[in-house]
């Protein structure tokens, strides 16, 4: 049986700034730059619903409960893996994420996860079609933080 088919480093390098690029938006509550990383009727899990059947019904679930309420949130690249389509078509990134929590009285919490990302190649544009991103075990689902967002 052969491994996972790992994708080149080409590939590899592109999804590692895509990662770094998305958790920027992350980081500033930026919704306007980050969804055209993502196919308008993409399938997504989260930690506040099931599957969510578009772009906007994410936002408006996932993000809104949690891009304002956390803080620094971005990828561990050391522990990211990108997997990708003979043909180019396709490809999934599985990577750990870290982020900052925020209890009622304000205090930090580390608020760590993981994602998987499925993307699909379509006229040279890499798009997100499905997206999980978790909490790992144990984390407090809860976050009170309250920052702006910078753009809807």
């Amino acid at each position: 049986m052969q491994g996972l088919p790992e994708a080149g480093p080409d590939v590899r390098d592109f999804f590692h700034r895509w990662l770094e690029t998305f958790s920027g938006f992350v980081r500033d509550v930026d919704y306007a730059s980050a969804k055209p990383l993502f196919h308008r009727d993409i399938l997504a899990f989260g930690t506040h619903r099931d599957v969510l059947p578009s772009l906007e019904a994410w936002v408006n679930s996932q993000w809104d409960n949690v891009w304002p309420r956390t803080d620094d949130f971005r990828f561990d690249l050391a522990g990211t893996h990108v997997l990708a389509a003979d043909d180019g078509s396709m490809a999934v990134v599985v990577a750990p994420w870290t982020s900052t929590g925020f209890h009622p009285d304000g205090t930090r919490f580390d608020r760590p996860g993981r994602a998987t990302i499925v993307f699909h190649k379509q006229d040279g544009l890499w798009l997100g079609v499905h997206s999980h991103l978790s909490l790992n075990r144990g984390v407090p689902q809860a976050s009170h933080g309250n920052r702006p967002v910078k753009a809807r």
